[in-house]
């Protein structure tokens, strides 16, 4: 049986909690580990005398239970700020690092826009080449559409390991090779799937890979790049020598030991089979909304390669800002946005080739750690009834289907 995590102070009495793809609670287990360097080991780790030990050795500590989540050595870790950061220095380092007259970089279309808006800066900044690659119905990239993509000019391709909306998982193993057998580096932004399903970077063969805090149970502020032994890379802050001489200033121990103690637990959860049990939560969900709602329910992405705690779906006739409008006590997100009044749909389902008016009665219900059945059959009659209430199926999905 699963044992589930201890109870979650934040969580106590609120709304039932369905964003976890957006940021989690900060596990208490993780506060506790973080605590004595906000408050006693306060001492600089570079700094030779006695207080400057302990933050050494909880630095080199946390390095290494990060690296044991994905597979990697403790002297490939690198701490930054946030996945952004990290998808920058990965990116930015690797392009700038090759020294090409006009480097050429592919990513795809539904990638973090993370990646796209460094993309595009390296093309108006550097004078690099990118190339955006479609996706399927389902999200995913053909292997074979990269290789057809990639040319001597290419030094990087950047593909998520999992998609924040949808939970799509991309074939990152075919990728990287596609991309290594045209002498490039593969790096994967696995903000969303560290900790969900287990990932090695030696068998995936990724070169870099980036690993956020807040999306498992760490503080926000705090990531880390896997940077393969050898991969040369532009550092993205310059000065002192600290974290391989990428990312210069004095380290955030503190939440770099939060970071580490988050990829413990996760570990933990990898191995004791919680995200079963999540999979089964969320699977319980979407059979419910189904029931409760027959022939209105559609699935975006795929059934089966996805994340274990991700549901992302549209009711017919119902957009997505309104379902939730009429089930305040269910915080979940929508794929849409809102400018001036005006909503519009989200790019990554725009991309897969889903109609507009279909993609904004898209909702993402992200189950994680604290989910329970009892919050899941709320969830389901809550949502269930606002789509009662708020809409009736429209013609163009009933067309659609």
């Amino acid at each position: 049986m699963t044992r589930l995590p201890p109870p979650h102070p934040g969580l106590t009495d609120g709304p039932v909690h369905l964003d976890y793809n957006a940021t989690t609670p900060v596990d208490p287990r993780v506060v506790q580990a973080m605590l004595p360097h906000l408050t006693g080991h306060f001492g600089n780790p570079s700094s030779t005398h006695a207080y400057g030990g302990e933050p050494r050795r909880a630095l080199t500590a946390a390095r290494a239970q990060v690296a044991e989540l994905i597979g990697a050595g403790p002297g490939e870790i690198v701490f930054t700020a946030s996945g952004s950061e990290a998808d920058l220095l990965a990116l930015r380092g690797a392009t700038l690092a090759a020294a090409r007259t006009r480097p050429h970089v592919i990513t795809q279309a539904t990638e973090h826009p993370a990646v796209l808006a460094t993309c595009q800066a390296l093309e108006r900044l550097h004078g690099a080449r990118i190339t955006v690659l479609p996706v399927d119905r389902e999200g995913l990239v053909d292997p074979a559409v990269l290789t057809a993509a990639l040319d001597d000019d290419t030094v990087l391709v950047s593909v998520m390991a999992a998609n924040n909306e949808t939970g799509a998982l991309q074939p990152v193993r075919e990728l990287a090779d596609a991309a290594h057998r045209a002498g490039a580096l593969f790096h994967c932004d696995a903000a969303q799937a560290a900790g969900k399903i287990p990932l090695d970077v030696r068998e995936s063969g990724v070169d870099l890979l980036t690993v956020v805090g807040h999306k498992m149970y760490a503080p926000k502020g705090i990531a880390a790049l896997f940077v393969r032994e050898g991969v040369r890379l532009e550092p993205v802050v310059y000065g002192g020598g600290q974290e391989r001489g990428l990312r210069a200033g004095t380290e955030n121990v503190a939440l770099a030991v939060a970071l580490g103690a988050a990829a413990r637990l996760a570990a933990d959860d990898l191995a004791g089979g919680a995200l079963r049990r999540i999979g089964e939560l969320r699977d319980e969900l979407h059979h419910r909304l189904v029931d409760a709602l027959p022939g209105r329910v559609r699935l975006n992405g795929p059934a089966d390669r996805r994340l274990p705690n991700t549901l992302n779906i549209g009711i017919d006739g119902v957009p997505g800002h309104r379902l939730l409008d009429g089930a305040p006590r269910i915080a979940a997100s929508t794929g849409s946005a809102c400018h001036s009044g005006t909503r519009t749909p989200s790019p990554v389902l725009t991309a897969m080739g889903i109609d507009p008016a279909r993609a904004l009665e898209a909702v993402r219900l992200s189950l994680g750690r604290w989910t329970t059945r009892d919050e899941i059959l709320e969830a389901a009659t809550a949502i269930a009834a606002s789509a009662t209430a708020t809409g009736t199926p429209n013609s163009f999905s009933a067309r659609a289907r």
